[in-house]
């Protein structure tokens, strides 16, 4: 198994995405790239601790490529704004990869070169680290499987990023 660290708005949302994504086992929401030991969700909302909210995939390399994940991650956020994702503004939703290593790093940088040839407008995405992870709080995780379902924010957000999902890389979907 393999660990990536992606942000890209709220956590909420990208988890959302890759619980539907194929050799994905896990998906943890967090917070990373700042300043401070165990940061709240308070903390991390005011934009002052200057961590992301971010999620740590962990997934199977044998069915699931680093590059695939990087390209589903970047198809389904605006990496084109700067500290922002919709109505979500602040460093905390900015769009940001931790790699682990030189390799992770490597492939990262190859993401977001995929993805300024494929878009007309700058990618913003940053490369951060190394950069400690805190996991949120329990209630933060698996929030579209409950809570989100009843969230008028998540169920405005969360369905089209589902479905650019499903439309762009319908062989990666979980049946």
């Amino acid at each position: 198994m393999a660990q990536a660290i992606m942000a890209g708005g709220c956590f909420w949302c990208t988890e959302a995405v890759f619980r539907d994504v194929v050799g994905v086992s896990e998906v943890e929401s967090g917070y990373i790239g700042g300043t401070g030991a165990n940061p709240t969700y308070k903390q991390v909302c005011s934009g002052t601790t200057g961590h992301a909210e971010a999620i740590r995939v962990t997934f199977d390399p044998a069915l699931l490529s680093l590059d695939d994940l990087l390209d589903i991650h970047f198809a389904t956020h605006d990496a084109t704004t700067l500290n922002r994702q919709g109505n979500d503004v602040g460093t905390q939703y900015r769009s940001a990869l931790f790699p682990a290593d030189d390799d992770q790093r490597a492939a990262m940088e190859a993401a977001i070169a995929r993805a300024q040839a494929g878009s007309p407008k700058p990618i913003v995405t940053t490369i951060e680290g190394p950069a400690i992870w805190y996991p949120a709080e329990d209630y933060h995780q698996e929030y579209w499987q409950g809570e989100g379902q009843r969230n008028p924010y998540c169920l405005a957000v969360i369905p089209p990023k589902l479905q650019k999902l499903r439309k762009s890389f319908a062989a990666r979907v979980k049946g």
